[in-house]
């Protein structure tokens, strides 16, 4: 009876999960489970020929990423030995202003420079030569989404990839290859079920250092990650030698190393490690010695040949912004760079060049520099499916118009950051409301002049005043001859009931399923969609309890609403899972993904921003699964580094990773709409906003210490 009633009820699976209920409501059903391996969830039973596997996922999904879309990074180089005479100083562009460019490494002292640029919608490797007029695509590890920290020694090429899956969750999946510059062979250095990050390679090139997180599991760390620094031979990458606790290696000639890390004062220093001869019969670890004072953090070194100095990116007291100075170790002095020469930009992970004559780092190209000058509406990302088209917005909270032909989105979390509505193909932009700080969009999946949004500050408390607004405008003026659309803006939350956001219509578009903190905790209500619980609207509770119920998504079918909760461990405000509930509030279950119910691995669950495929098959979200990509601290702010989409079946089966960076991507959208890619508005021509380079510093880097 349970099976025909489901199978009759809903044309998907239930998930795999435990079957939970609200305090008041009483159990509806039972649900049967069974064992399967750790890497799997528990789940119905429902014999397998009357179950129903869609094919791929199809569509355009939709998203942000932090800060991503105003770096305009490019390559620049200094002459080194200006810099320590004292001259006058100007940089000379290494890259051509297309797409970001950025973490270069010199080839040799004539400013030859291999890089990773991300002008073919994912990072990839590039080599430049001077009089080059295009760059050179270099190998690359056959269907990565994600390149990193490239080096060329000797004619090989090494460089960081996440291009295959650990043998657990949570474990990066990124690691070291080789290949050889003509070839086309990819070698794996990391070994299998390690995690390495940012290689580096001898003066010789037959030694190799790596940051390595080894075999553990991540442990959720990202302000300092947990690396050590790890040698081993380029010719037998298995013997590994761990040598201390670190990251970001550097090399000067053949047995020094500096790297960074926090010194137990808290602040980010340099540190070097001289390797005896033998370091591979020694007693390790080693231990190193601090070379950069208190009262500067310095991060990403940089050495020369002769070990005389080193490039240090560093956050001082006396500025905001991240710059590049010279560290001289035998006067113990820094040589203050990028400061005297663009005070108010952020400069990147210095490099210097094999002979030590020039000195390169990436930075915001400048507004006066030839080059893309401004940020696409919507910009193309290469998708790891085929059907799936992936688009970033300079937005975050999309939502689709009833058509398709339009998008809804919150531009920035800033105070009156307002409601926006752009073309599906990013080419033109309106403002709806200004002057509000809004978040989470919800159109009306039945009437085009109709978007639900929430109003107040975002990420506060439960009785922080934050209300649904139901928004009405003209549609007709969604025109190319306008830029402000007037709106009507009604309130459908009581003021005095606390914090009431993430809106989600459903498809007949007559309620709204939010999130509210009016009982003093965060659970999820369904209030009519037009006159909300005023003028005779109904609203009723749809979860309750002393726990955490957020960012609710009704199914385009109706039958299902999807939220993401921290009721499996309430007294934990970081983890959180998917939830699946019927709009009657019955069948409330979880569905687990890192791992079966009751494990170590699903417990450390992280997922948010959940949503529906449009065919109902699917679900969208961001997860922590699968640990960081790069070093965080080498990376403007990232809030959560490990933020990647992931999708999965509604039975938590087919759970695959969509996204591949070191950013933090979120609040996706999915819809239909089949975009026509080849009319997509890139920020060419004048369309999109102006690339001015305006974002943050890692938040976690204090000064204040």
């Amino acid at each position: 009876m349970v099976i025909r009633h489901l199978l009759r009820h809903t044309r998907k699976l239930q998930p795999k999960c435990s079957p939970t209920r609200p305090h008041h409501l009483p159990r509806r059903r039972f649900f049967f489970h069974y064992k399967t391996s750790s890497a799997s969830a528990t789940t119905n039973v429902i014999p397998h020929s009357l179950t129903h596997r869609s094919m791929d996922p199809r569509g355009t999904v939709l998203f942000n990423t932090v800060g991503r879309p105003s770096y305009g990074f490019d390559v620049v180089s200094l002459d080194l030995h200006s810099i320590l005479s004292s001259s006058s100083l100007k940089e000379h562009l290494l890259t051509d202003g297309v797409s970001i460019n950025f973490n270069g490494q010199y080839v040799d002292d004539d400013e030859t420079l291999v890089y990773i640029s991300e002008r073919t919608g994912s990072s990839r490797i590039y080599l430049n030569r001077p009089g080059m007029l295009k760059p050179e695509v270099l190998p690359f590890a056959k269907g990565s989404l994600f390149h990193d920290r490239p080096v060329v020694k000797n004619t090989r090429l090494y460089f960081v990839s996440a291009h295959e899956q650990p043998d657990k969750p949570f474990k990066s999946w990124s690691a070291v290859y080789s290949s050889e510059l003509d070839g086309n062979d990819v070698v794996r250095l990391t070994p299998y079920g390690d995690v390495d990050y940012s290689p580096a390679v001898s003066q010789s090139g037959q030694l190799i250092a790596v940051a390595s997180y080894g075999s553990r599991p991540w442990s959720g760390d990202f302000h300092e990650l947990k690396t050590d620094i790890v040698i081993f031979r380029e010719s037998d990458p298995s013997k590994r030698k761990l040598v201390c606790r670190g990251g970001w290696p550097t090399w000067s000639g053949n047995s020094t190393i500096f790297f960074h890390r926090k010194a137990d004062d808290g602040w980010w220093s340099i540190f070097r490690l001289d390797l005896p001869e033998s370091f591979e019969s020694s007693e390790l670890p080693i231990t190193p010695r601090r070379v950069t004072p208190p009262g500067v953090h310095t991060f990403t070194p940089a050495a020369t040949h002769d070990g005389k100095l080193i490039a240090v990116a560093t956050r001082r007291r006396d500025t905001s912004f991240r710059h590049i100075e010279i560290f001289d170790l035998q006067a113990e002095k820094f040589h203050r760079v990028t400061a005297l020469l663009n005070p108010r930009y952020h400069h990147y992970n210095p490099f210097v060049s094999p002979g030590s004559r020039f000195l390169g780092y990436h930075r915001f190209r400048g507004e006066s520099t030839q080059g893309e000058s401004r940020i696409p509406y919507i910009e193309q990302v290469s998708s790891p499916i085929k059907e799936l088209r992936m688009l970033r917005l300079d937005g975050s909270f999309p939502t689709y118009s009833p058509t398709g032909e339009f998008i809804a989105i919150n531009h920035d979390f800033d105070a009156k950051s307002g409601l926006k509505i752009v073309k599906s193909d990013g080419s033109k932009r309106w403002n709806v409301l200004k002057g509000r700080t809004c978040f989470y969009n919800s159109w009306s999946p039945r009437e085009k002049n109709v978007i639900y949004t929430s109003i107040g500050p975002i990420f506060q408390s439960a009785n922080t005043t934050v209300q649904i607004a139901r928004i009405t405008f003209d549609p007709s003026n969604l025109n190319d001859q306008t830029e402000e659309i007037s709106a009507n803006v009604k309130i459908l939350t009581r003021e005095d009931t606390g914090n009431n956001a993430f809106p989600s219509c459903s498809p007949d578009g007559k309620f709204i399923v939010f999130r509210s903190g009016r009982s003093g905790y965060k659970n999820l209500y369904i209030v009519d969609a037009v006159n909300g619980e005023f003028d005779g609207g109904s609203i009723r509770p749809l979860t309750e309890g002393p726990w955490i119920d957020t960012m609710p998504s009704w199914s385009p079918d109706g039958k299902l609403i999807a939220f993401s909760s921290n009721r499996h461990n309430p007294e934990n405000a970081e983890t959180f899972s998917i939830y699946l509930i019927r709009p009657d509030g019955s069948d409330l279950c979880r569905l687990h993904l890192a791992g079966a119910e009751g494990s170590d691995e699903v417990n450390r669950e992280r997922i948010n921003h959940v949503c529906f495929s449009p065919d109902c098959e699917w679900l969208l979200f961001t997860a922590n699964i699968g640990g960081v990509t790069a070093e965080p601290v080498s990376l403007p702010n990232q809030f959560q580094p490990y933020g990647e989409l992931h999708i999965a079946r509604l039975d938590g089966s087919g759970l695959r990773r969509l996204t591949w960076n070191s950013y933090e991507d979120g609040t996706p959208a999915w819809g239909r709409t089949e975009i026509d890619i080849r009319g997509l508005s890139l920020g060419r021509d004048g369309v999109g906003d102006k690339l001015t380079g305006e974002f943050d510093e890692p938040m976690w880097i204090s000064c204040d210490i």
